[in-house]
């Protein structure tokens, strides 16, 4: 683990099935997590309520204080715009990942948080050394750290699974935007 001045961690989370066994893992690692629900992504504002409310389940659980970025998919199309046509995992993923990573360091930064990390680092579908790069280098551009932790080992995907099966929380099939559809 990285050394810390205070025990709070901002994690940003992609949906309550994720972010399971990432909170339980940070808190077991002793920090404070605040869970940051930050997916302009989601293609309908039904897709991102239903997400949402799994995600109000998951921090109860376990405690977590939990902040809700609003809806605005206007602001991923935005982001995204000319990427539209690139296959799953390539740059138009990297557009998201650092829109949400970096609305979620200038929270960090405003909550006086100095580390932040995310959930989508735990998704089989995700490229993690991607997602920790450009964790690292948002960190950098606001003086923070992005802990780089892949959750998806000891069996972290199938622990987080069974809390959410568990929890009996809503299970997506897709990423989220309308192009993960395809």
């Amino acid at each position: 683990m990285v050394q810390r001045n205070n025990n709070k961690i901002l994690l940003h989370a992609c949906c309550g099935v994720c972010s399971g066994y990432p909170i339980s893992f940070l808190q077991e690692a002793g920090y404070e997590v605040a869970v940051y629900f930050c997916n302009p992504n989601l293609d309908t504002e039904a897709e991102f309520n239903k997400r949402l409310e799994a995600q109000k389940t998951v921090c109860e659980k376990f405690n977590a204080e939990l902040i809700v970025d609003e809806y605005n998919h206007s602001e991923y199309s935005d982001c995204i715009k000319g990427f539209e046509n690139e296959p799953e995992r390539g740059k138009r993923c990297d557009k998201c990942f650092e829109l949400r990573l970096k609305k979620t360091a200038e929270l960090s930064k405003k909550m006086n948080i100095s580390e932040f990390t995310s959930s989508l680092a735990i998704s089989p579908h995700k490229d993690f050394a991607k997602i920790s790069s450009i964790g690292k280098a948002v960190a950098n551009e606001f003086s923070l750290n992005y802990l780089p932790i892949n959750f998806r080992k000891n069996d972290g995907v199938l622990k987080t699974n069974t809390i959410s099966k568990d929890l009996g929380i809503y299970r997506q099939n897709y990423c989220g935007c309308e192009y993960s559809k395809r």
